[in-house]
């Protein structure tokens, strides 16, 4: 945000130069690829390799040989979409195995993130990871041949490696799989010390267990202390955790941009695909610190470099500063400044004018009154038919605001980009419109009044197809919608055997 690829440097990095030459990676950027090849990728949680305050270099050794034969099985044993993804993926057998929890690591060794030991330690830890994964395909190689490709790669030339896979390394974000750990995420630094994570219908403290572990030991833990860290992005100025306990747990926030780079670097040197990192940088950055972060992550010879300002998207975390504690906050973005007090919705007219539009929605059908008056719309009605309950409460709510929002002079495109294209599990086609939700219903339902043409493409059928299954695939899709979320726990939902299914909690829903 932005980031920005390397061409000539990934192309000099390419194993089978002969096959093509790659012209693009996947949008992280950790993984350049020629035309149809595919990602497999894996990440060894780095935390756990450290025992009683060093690191424990039998156990990474295993691990490693371990996931360079889990990958390499991975691509014989893996169901692909299409025979040309097939068909490239086998002939180069590339996989990337990298790491997680680099930061929390460093914490367990006592090392700042942004030192000089910390690269060297980076450096060291690849390097072992790249050596040992060579020699495991190496291996490999010898029980189940090289790569196809193999011939006129790189290579092939006298002494050169005879590899099971045309790549061993790469360096993934893992923002998934190390929540899953419980691990800090790729070689990042810490985004915050402690955070608030939404569970079931309430909410949990969680702290880093090693923040943790040693505040209680060194007797500075406290609630009231938990409280003012929670939420802040950099317990810098929080005198009362002793400096050098600050100085280890440095947040993303803390570490200058050119630090981020050094580190990536550091690690991009014995990584065969690329890395994945983000260089945070404070609201206050210009052009030119941009600028000098391209040119110096160019100069360190990376594959790519991803750059983000703080406060520079709406909706993502805005840090400000707390001049009093000299802490770094995240705090949502505002959009204006309104003093409390100021807006009041204008009267109602004895008389409006405007239309009743139907929506159908997996609900029932829906019935939005858009009024207007001399100034423009001014309201907005529902009802749902003949449905009750939550569903015509919750509509009658959305139309409530909708009116107080009108009649306060907010511009009615805020209002529509807000409810437009949210989904609930029962979507529905309306006179060839996707209805996501009954919000969507009335998003639209608005601009149906305002003139526009809300229609959307249909997915597309078979052409080929026996007027049965044609009729009841029409209905699936219809209970599907696009990109359905369970209403249970949040997964995706699947047409299984005439029943919409979630695999992740189980919930069903039969026709």
């Amino acid at each position: 945000d932005p980031g920005l690829i390397f061409i000539d440097r990934i192309n000099e990095d390419n194993p089978t130069p002969h096959v093509g030459r790659i012209e693009s990676t996947n949008p992280c950027g950790e993984q350049p690829l020629l035309p149809w090849e595919s990602c497999n990728l894996g990440s060894i949680n780095l935390s756990k390799m450290v025992r009683n305050g060093d690191i424990d270099w039998e156990r990474l050794r295993h691990v490693v040989r371990v996931g360079v034969h889990f990958l390499d099985n991975v691509i014989d044993m893996n169901k692909y979409p299409l025979p040309e993804i097939e068909r490239m993926t086998k002939a180069n057998r590339k996989i990337g195995l990298g790491v997680m929890g680099f930061a929390d690591m460093l914490i367990k060794l006592g090392i700042p993130y942004d030192s000089e030991e910390a690269l060297k330690l980076a450096e060291r830890i690849m390097r072992f990871i790249q050596e040992e994964g060579r020699k495991t395909s190496v291996e490999l190689a010898k029980q189940r041949g090289v790569f196809p490709n193999w011939k006129g790669s790189i290579y092939d030339r006298p002494g050169g490696l005879k590899l099971r896979n045309a790549t061993i390394t790469t360096i993934a974000p893992t923002g998934t799989i190390s929540i899953i750990a419980g691990c800090s995420s790729g070689i990042e630094p810490l985004f915050a010390i402690a955070y608030r994570r939404r569970v079931l219908d309430g909410e949990l403290r969680d702290v880093h267990p090693e923040f943790e572990r040693i505040a209680r030991e060194e007797g500075f833990w406290s609630e009231s202390l938990m409280e003012r860290i929670e939420g802040s992005l950099s317990i810098q100025g929080i005198e009362e955790i002793p400096a050098h306990i600050r100085r280890l747990f440095l947040t993303a926030y803390d570490i200058p941009p050119e630090w981020h780079v050094r580190m990536q670097a550091a690690f991009q040197k014995f990584t065969d695909n690329a890395v994945s990192k983000t260089v945070n940088l404070p609201p206050e950055s210009t052009v030119e610190d941009v600028k000098r972060i391209f040119m110096l992550a160019w100069r360190l010879r990376c594959k790519g470099i991803t750059v983000f300002r703080y406060g520079s998207k709406q909706g993502v975390i805005e840090v400000v500063k707390d001049e009093a504690e000299g802490k770094a906050k995240a705090v949502e973005p505002e959009r204006v400044e309104v003093k409390r007090g100021e807006l009041r919705p204008r009267p109602r007219p004895q008389v409006v004018k405007g239309r009743t539009i139907r929506m159908r929605t997996g609900c029932g059908n829906l019935y939005v009154t858009v009024n207007e008056d001399e100034h423009g719309l001014f309201e907005v009605f529902t009802s749902m038919g003949k449905t009750g309950g939550c569903v015509a409460s919750f509509t009658e709510a959305i139309a409530r605001l909708i009116s107080v929002a009108l009649r306060s002079g907010i511009e009615v495109e805020e209002i529509i980009e807000q409810l437009k294209g949210i989904r609930c599990p029962m979507p529905r086609w309306d006179e060839g419109a996707v209805i996501r939700s009954c919000a969507d219903a009335i998003a639209k339902a608005i601009e149906i009044y305002l003139g526009r043409d809300v229609r959307e493409r249909s997915p597309a059928e078979p052409q080929v197809m026996s007027a049965p299954k044609e009729e009841k695939r029409k209905q699936l899709a219809t209970m599907v919608g696009l990109s359905p979320q369970c209403p249970e726990c949040g997964g995706m939902l699947e047409v299984v055997e005439g029943c919409v299914v979630c695999r992740s909690c189980g919930y069903t829903r039969c026709e």
